[in-house]
């Protein structure tokens, strides 16, 4: 895919870039030749390629499910300015319509 100067200059204002015209001149060949790298990549084949989370097929270290900190709610919401059944009250900060 080839950009050309208005290409550049209309992402340039989405991007909120300001760009002179030189810029615009040196980075449209550049943006043209990644462009063009990412489509040749998007023409290899994978699709006998599984998916991977790693690449170093690593498994993560789990840690054992267990509680290691006691409930201290009570002690929390005793300071608390309001609590209703177990849940901290907070002033309205969004209005309806």
């Amino acid at each position: 895919m080839s950009l050309t100067a208005a290409d550049v200059k209309k992402i340039a204002h989405l991007a909120r870039l300001n760009m002179s015209e030189a810029d615009i001149a040196l980075y449209t060949p550049q943006l043209s030749n990644i462009l063009a790298f990412v489509e040749h990549m998007n023409q290899a084949d994978t699709s006998h390629i599984d998916p991977i989370a790693n690449p170093l097929d690593l498994s993560q270290r789990l840690r054992k499910d267990v509680v290691t900190e006691k409930n201290e709610r009570d002690q929390f919401q005793a300071i608390a300015p309001e609590v209703q059944v177990g849940l901290y009250l907070v002033p309205k900060v969004i209005e309806d319509e």
